[in-house]
């Protein structure tokens, strides 16, 4: 099966942004959306603080959800009148065309997607449910992983920080009571945490299960094809957290069920001692640098170390052109520079309108990815920086010893 879209890019696909509002969140201001339009979805949906990429997921934002809120669409025809089409229902029909076969035939669709995820200020501190809690009420389980870009963290905004998981020695009881003092203001969940600092150019892996408390850098978040979370802290930056949040993804019979929801902490990765051993994620070069650098370009890992998706830093040096061959099918967005990318080009905006469409992000299908997508950086000074998000990726390297 073919498809205008598919055939003009040569099996890449060009994306448009999607944007995303959280009701809980204040924007920080540094995913390039226009000032004007962080509340293009209304006061009372809350401030766009994400940009979801390569994204055949809806969000789950309540009732006032838009029907296409979160799903990415794929941009193609003539630049003066372009056509549109949902991602999804593209890789529905094209399926291994796009994904290749194994993905395809393990999966039956495109199982992860990215995000920019961008607040002012810390989250409360959640968890995404496993797989056997989200099967409950019909939905798939959300690891993720986090990477803060240079790019997008000229500041660190007001809580530079993530509390990961609880500290050893943490007992059921001391987090019940912290549910039980829900409508008393701030129920203290933090006090049995640990927060660690966030820097620019680090990364980590969220398994589902382990509480943690993003902190307000701008992050890169490749995750798995989901939106459910839980919500165990009452108060955060002096705002009280509605229970609806904490219960967004329970069954209704057990919303108030106090066990239940404790049971949806994996206990053993939350009290475990090495928390940063474990799911800290140090950048490690794809290859050993000198050989990159004489070849035109840097390229790094920045998300490994799981089974269900990865992702990498590519930087282009000027001037150079560079043909590069990936594993598997892919989404990117762009950082800095411009160029070509196979026939696209590529470019970096400073300032984005709700509802404008740009160069900056594609999907790259399986066969263009191993057949090699060759990259142009045409500047002389500027290099061309870019993330790609993968899934389940063989050349993606274990987790650091």
């Amino acid at each position: 099966m073919t498809y205008p879209a598919f055939e003009q890019g040569e099996g890449i696909l060009r994306l448009a942004p999607a944007w995303v509002p959280r009701a809980f969140c204040i924007p920080g201001r540094r995913i390039k959306l226009h000032p004007d339009d962080y509340y293009a979805f209304g006061a009372a949906r809350g401030g766009i603080d994400e940009r979801w990429l390569s994204s055949t997921t809806k969000a789950d934002n309540g009732p006032l959800t838009t029907p296409d809120e979160g799903m990415s669409y794929v941009v193609h025809g003539d630049d003066a009148k372009p056509a549109r089409l949902l991602f999804a229902d593209l890789v529905a029909d094209l399926g291994a065309q796009l994904l290749g076969e194994a993905l395809w035939q393990t999966y039956g669709r495109w199982p992860m997607y990215s995000k920019f995820f961008d607040n002012k200020g810390a989250l409360p501190h959640h968890l995404h449910p496993r797989a056997e809690h989200a099967a409950r009420v019909g939905a798939q389980h959300k690891p993720e992983a986090y990477y803060f870009p240079i790019q997008l963290n000229n500041y660190g905004a007001d809580f530079p920080f993530t509390f990961f998981g609880l500290e050893p020695g943490t007992t059921k009881s001391q987090v019940r009571r912290c549910l039980e003092n829900w409508d008393q203001g701030d129920n203290h969940i933090t006090d049995l945490s640990r927060a660690y600092r966030l820097w620019p150019g680090d990364a980590w892996y969220v398994p589902a299960g382990l509480l943690h408390a993003p902190g307000s850098m701008c992050t890169y978040e490749p995750q798995w094809a989901s939106d459910v979370f839980a919500m165990f802290q009452s108060l955060v930056n002096e705002v009280p957290v509605e229970w609806a949040l904490l219960v967004k993804d329970v069954p209704v019979e057990l919303k108030h069920d106090l066990d239940y929801i404790i049971s949806l902490i994996d206990w053993e990765a939350n009290v475990r001692p090495d928390i940063k051993e474990t799911y800290f994620r140090p950048p490690v070069p794809v290859r050993p640098l000198a050989e990159m650098h004489d070849a035109g370009y840097e390229e790094k890992w920045i998300t490994y170390g799981n089974e269900y998706f990865a992702a990498k830093e590519l930087t282009v040096l000027p001037g150079r052109t560079v043909t590069l061959r990936d594993a598997g099918p892919y989404g990117l967005i762009m950082l800095q520079g411009h160029g070509t990318l196979g026939r696209w080009p590529i470019e970096t905006p400073s300032i984005i309108r709700f509802g404008q469409l740009t160069h900056d992000e594609y999907f790259v299908s399986h066969g263009a990815a191993q057949a090699g997508v060759r990259i142009t950086n045409p500047s002389r000074t500027d290099p061309i920086v870019m993330l790609k998000h993968f899934a389940p990726n063989p050349e993606a390297p274990a987790r650091p010893s």
